[in-house]
């Protein structure tokens, strides 16, 4: 019998349901029976496509209306003060979305993925209640269908050692009284069925945690896997290897473990011990985070290994995570060249891989289409390796001669000359580039794409479109606009549509937050620039105003970190064939007049591996591909750079190797808490912190902003202070953009008043 495992799998919907209907709702155009309605929909065709793949183990409670941490915390009861006045869903998307009284929770990064989570806040004196209605109600659900599903929760120790600590106190205080809620939730499951699997994720154990938080782990999992005796515990990690955590967890009560091969290929350092504890191990060998088909070849091979030290009777096979982090289905990529397409898996597909792999490796009998495909899985892959897209010669030996690989002048001599040739003196006002897309914008992008009208239609809108932009900005008094990106569909995509060696899909979205939604583009050969990419849109907004326009470029590690890669050579000379293509981009900009470019590294900080061992050789890489990007860039050209959500005192010292110019900043959910390092270490550059948060609807009025620069300036002296948003418009409606923007400028010409 074959035994496959799904570790989770995506939640938004094959064609964004989830997504419209969120949007529908929060736009006051539908109420909450039309969401539950689409969910329960979206629910029940998931459990069917595993279901006819033949997976054995389908989850319930992996499905999300925002995302499974804050699931989590309404679990848990959880809720921060500033809530506890509401209740159901209004509850749950204010913790999320904000409104006019209650900021929104922070959100941040869910490990090294693009995925964001809801950070919940934890203090000494935070109380738990628990609510589990959602877990019983979707396991009912499923039932109803016929299916036995596993059921999927956080585990307690990645819940509170992904939380804030609102008082200073240690999130680790309240082990206790987490573990007796998540006793209190395993009693109510146990009442659903005869026997019930329960999967603890906890993806924190594969980071380097400290002796403390490892002494929780067998106390918690004896306590949890001892107390009810129908229920099957399942510690989940992924992302790297969980070594230390796994030779605690084989010598506790729990039934199994479910560990990534993929990227954790250390796990098999510590077979024996499992095999030895006579531990179920869940074998994660089917990629969760990429697209490539699987080699099912590789992939026998590799639990043929893992079954050299695990009897196969204890073995199961799975996905390496959730399919949550690539998109879910293939069948509606229509317009992508059949060989690119004949190398791809995603999620739907990958649950028939999960199938096959798993008969085969189990000698269950195949059938004559299985033969086929497995065959066919064989030719594609012998195909890819060969294939004359993948490879281009002139690029590898420009790459192999490369002389120049950063800026020549040092920043102290920069600075002055930048300061005096672009005339700014302190708390400059900007944004980080991009301004809302309407519906009409997109229209005029689909309309043109599908040939639907010329191209002199679709400029015309989009020049009317910068038109406005520009003169909006001029009007409210910021300092140094932008053009807003009416031509971009997405900062990645835009960039891959004009390089060779991307390829890009009409369907393979994957949720980010929320609602929000990327469609990654397919890193699949080398990487080329051919022609300029971004001069002729940023000069004609130039020659529509005598102020300081930004070029607005996409750095390469973020390029990089937020496409689906090609595996067949490292992801560090990938990312050096982009930097080059960046970097003669820069060059044109600068001769085109365009002397301030911003190259955007959003997703820097989320390629960090999880394991101290191998940040020293990312960072290099990455640093490395940065200054090469920008290389080129004269002495009067300003560079900036933007990071989101990053945790920057473990990577202060590595922002400074960069040498960008001026680096903006998300901090408008943290406070000061992540500016304070750039103080601490003297840091010199010029350094824009954001003073509101972009992804609540929310305005903040002018008051709040005067206090937030005011506190900016307890760290950081004015003239190294920019004043901007903490992110892109792109998601946001034009008037909460118009508003919040007057009230920014307004906020900061009250401060400058003060000091003359």
């Amino acid at each position: 019998m074959q035994k496959s495992y799904v570790i989770g799998f995506p939640r938004i919907g094959e064609k964004r349901e989830l997504k419209k209907v969120l949007e529908k709702y929060w736009s006051k155009q539908s109420d909450f029976n039309e969401v539950k309605y689409v969910a329960r929909q979206l629910k029940r065709r998931h459990w069917n496509y595993q279901k006819q793949a033949n997976i054995s183990f389908i989850s319930s409670n992996d499905f999300s209306l925002y995302d499974n941490v804050l699931d989590t915390t309404i679990l848990l009861g959880a809720i921060p003060k500033r809530f506890e006045h509401l209740k159901d869903e209004e509850l749950y998307f204010t913790m999320a979305r904000g409104n006019d009284s209650c900021p929104a929770m922070e959100m941040t990064k869910w490990f090294n993925t693009n995925y964001h989570y809801i950070v919940p806040e934890i203090s000494k004196n935070t109380t738990f209640k628990l609510n589990s209605k959602k877990i019983i109600e979707e396991y009912n659900e499923a039932k109803e269908l016929g299916l036995k599903t596993k059921i999927n929760l956080i585990g307690p120790i990645t819940y509170l050692g992904l939380s804030k600590s609102i008082d200073n106190s240690d999130v680790f205080f309240q082990i206790n009284n987490v573990v007796k809620i998540y006793k209190e939730l395993l009693e109510e499951i146990s009442k659903l069925d005869d026997e019930i699997i329960v999967q603890f994720d906890e993806p924190l154990f594969v980071k380097d945690i400290d002796t403390k938080v490892l002494s929780l782990i067998k106390p918690v999992y004896d306590e949890l896997s001892n107390s009810i005796s129908n229920i099957k515990v399942v510690v989940a990690t992924y992302f790297e290897h969980s070594n230390e955590a796994t030779k605690i967890l084989v010598n506790t009560s729990i039934w199994a473990l479910a560990l990534d091969f993929i990227y954790g290929e250390k796990n098999l350092e510590v077979l024996e011990e499992i095999n030895n504890s006579n531990k179920t191990l869940i074998a994660g060998v089917i990629d969760g985070r990429n697209i490539w088909k699987s080699d099912f070849k590789k992939k026998i091979d590799l639990l043929e290994k893992i079954s050299s030290h695990i009897n196969k009777d204890k073995l199961i096979v799975s996905t390496s995570c959730s399919l949550l982090h690539v998109p879910f289905s293939l069948k509606y990529e229509d317009n992508l060249a059949k060989e690119i397409k004949s190398w791809l898996a995603f999620a739907c597909e990958k649950l028939n891989e999960l199938s096959l792999v798993s008969k085969d490796f189990f000698d269950v009998d195949l059938n004559l289409e299985e033969i086929s495909t497995i065959k066919r899985n064989l030719e594609d892959n012998i195909q890819r390796k060969t294939s004359s897209k993948i490879h281009n010669l002139e690029i590898q030996n420009e790459i192999k001669n490369l002389k120049l690989f950063e800026r020549v002048d040092k920043f102290k001599e920069r600075i002055k000359i930048q300061r005096e040739f672009f005339n700014y003196d302190y708390l400059t006002t900007t944004t980080i580039g991009s301004f809302p897309q309407t519906p009409e914008i997109r229209e005029n992008r689909k309309k043109f794409k599908e040939n639907c009208i010329s191209k002199e239609e679709y400029e015309k809108e989009i020049k009317k479109y910068i038109d406005d932009c520009i003169s909006f900005q001029e009007e409210i008094g910021l300092d140094v606009l932008v053009h807003g990106e009416p031509e971009r569909n997405d900062m990645v995509e835009y960039f891959g549509e004009m390089l060779d060696g991307f390829a890009f899909t009409q369907n393979a979205w994957v949720q980010s937050y929320g609602s929000r939604c990327v469609k990654p583009p397919l890193i699949y050969g080398d990487v080329n620039r051919a022609n300029p990419m971004t001069v002729s849109w940023i000069t004609y907004a130039q020659s529509k105003t005598s102020k300081v326009v930004k070029g607005m470029l996409t750095g390469p590690v973020t390029i990089l970190n937020w496409s689906f890669v090609r595996d067949d050579i490292k992801r560090s000379e990938v990312a050096k064939q982009i930097a080059l293509a960046i970097a003669k981009e820069v060059d044109d900009l600068q001769k085109a007049g365009i002397k301030m470019i911003q190259v955007d590294e959003a997703a820097f900080k989320e390629g960090y591996p999880l394991r101290v061992e191998n940040i020293k050789t990312y960072e290099k890489w990455a640093v490395y591909n940065f200054k090469l990007s920008v290389s080129l860039a004269a002495i009067d050209t300003q560079i900036h750079t933007h990071m989101c959500y990053s945790e920057f005192n473990d990577i202060i010292k590595t922002i400074e190797e960069m040498d960008a110019d001026v680096i903006s900043i998300e901090t408008a959910r943290s406070g000061n808490r992540l500016l304070k390092i750039f103080k601490e270490v003297a840091y010199k550059q010029e350094v824009g912190p954001g003073i509101y948060d972009i992804h609540s609807p929310r305005i903040p009025s002018v008051d709040e902003m005067v206090k937030q620069i005011k506190a900016l300036l307890e760290v950081l002296p004015k003239e190294q202070l920019w004043i901007n948003p903490d992110c892109g418009l792109k998601t946001r409606k034009w008037p909460e953009v118009k508003q919040s923007l007057k009230n920014m400028v307004e906020a900061v010409n009250i401060i400058k008043n003060k000091f003359n």
